[in-house]
This record gives C-alpha cells, sequence and structure tokens, in this order.
C-alpha cells in the first residue's frame, strides 16, 4: 500500500494530465477542461468485457450528464491505435482517452491489487493487498449475463466468447502488464476539484466489475449541481 496513493477524496484537487484522444484527433488535457464540469471513469483495457460494457452505458447517459453540463470521460488502459480501430467500429460520444500504463489511473489513486505470495507474513488489506485464496474464492456476475457467479478471469473469457471479442496482442500485453488494475470514476467540478468518487469493489473481490448504475451517475450529477 505504501507504493500507491490513496484515492483522492471530495474536495481534493485532481492532477494535471494530457493523454492521446481515441475518438478525436489530438491530445486532451485538464487545462482544457477547466472551467467545466465533467465526469472521469478509468477502467481496464479492451480485453474486459465488463469495462466495454460501462463505456457503453457512459454513452447512454451522457446526454443527461451533458444536459447538466458535465462533460463525460473514459480513460482506458488500451494503446491508443489499438482503441481508435475498435472504437471506430463501435461509437460513443463519450471522450475516450488511452492511458496504456495506467499513468493516470495511479495519479487519481485508483487501486491495483497487488496478490501476496503464498505463506507471505505481510498482512492483506483489501484492495491494495490480497491473498491468492482470497482473490480465487471471488465469484462475480454483475450483469446477469453469466450462467452463474464466475470466478473473475473466466467471467471475462466467457463474455468475450459472447461478444466475438478476439484478443490481440495489444490486448494480451496490457492484460500481462496490469493484471490487477480496478476501476474508478470520479466526479470533478468546474474547479477541477472531487466532488463524489467511487471505486470498484469496495468490500472484496466479489464486488469485481460492479459499477455505477446511471441512476447513481445522474444523481452524482444533480448532486454537483446544488
Amino acid at each position: 500500500m505504501a507504493d500507491q496513493r490513496l484515492p483522492l477524496q471530495p474536495g481534493e484537487v485532481v492532477p494535471g494530465f494530457t493523454l492521446p484522444a481515441a475518438n478525436r484527433d489530438g491530445m486532451v488535457s485538464l487545462a482544457d477542461l477547466r472551467g467545466r464540469p465533467f465526469l472521469i471513469g478509468f477502467y481496464r483495457g479492451l480485453h474486459c468485457p465488463f469495462c466495454r460494457r460501462q463505456v457503453v452505458q457512459l454513452g447512454a447517459v451522457q446526454p443527461a450528464l451533458r444536459a447538466a453540463g458535465i462533460e463525460t470521460l473514459a480513460v482506458i488502459n488500451t494503446p491508443v491505435d489499438r482503441a481508435k480501430l475498435y472504437f471506430r467500429h463501435r461509437p460513443t460520444p463519450v471522450m475516450l482517452l488511452s492511458d496504456p500504463e495506467c499513468l493516470t489511473h495511479q495519479a487519481f489513486g485508483v487501486p491495483r491489487i497487488v496478490m501476496l505470495p503464498d505463506g507471505s507474513s505481510e498482512q492483506a488489506v483489501w484492495p491494495y493487498r490480497a491473498s491468492g485464496a482470497q482473490f480465487m474464492a471471488s465469484r462475480i456476475n454483475p450483469t446477469g449475463e453469466l450462467p452463474g457467479p464466475t470466478f473473475p478471469l473466466d467471467a471475462n473469457g466467457v463474455l468475450n466468447a459472447l461478444d466475438g471479442f478476439q484478443m490481440e496482442e495489444a490486448d494480451n500485453a496490457i492484460l500481462a502488464n496490469h493484471p490487477t488494475q480496478l476501476v474508478g470514476h470520479f466526479l470533478v467540478d468546474g474547479a477541477g476539484m472531487v466532488a463524489w468518487v467511487q471505486i470498484e469493489a469496495p468490500e472484496g473481490p466479489n464486488g469485481i466489475s460492479t459499477f455505477p448504475t446511471p441512476q447513481q451517475l445522474i444523481a452524482a450529477a444533480k448532486g454537483l449541481a446544488h
């Protein structure tokens, strides 16, 4: 945990960032958004079917957020060329940014799970440190598409097959380099301060891939307006 910063909390100023856009030209920076509230989600790469679904869900709720004066961004842990190709065939109104190294995930304090080796005397502190037994015992079915609660890595395979999603070399490399990155959502006000935050699986690994619903996102946006 010492090598990871804690997630940003309401009232804290967000760090600067500049990332390449995947569904428009050029780069996008925090300075470009200054003065405008925005919702920013930090996701795993395209290999994660639940993250792909959340981007679709963000696209569906984006008109309501825009009507409230809030920009919507999704930062995906995928190289920009791979992301451009994928989203060219699956367009979304959400502003998509690419961060294959998870540097902005880390800057905002979105945790990644460190798996403790068998026999380790170090205490497991979810979500920063987890035992193999704790993770292997987890079962998820957040979208109800699986036959039943399923081990997270197996769930990815089932849904990728269902989607006809073919893992490419870039996807395999991201999965190998960032296998335990979690997801986080932050609502940021026009002054660049966090107003609301949601981090994936706060109670334990059975919450992996459970993300905010449209109703929760809209409620957070309405809270910002008051």
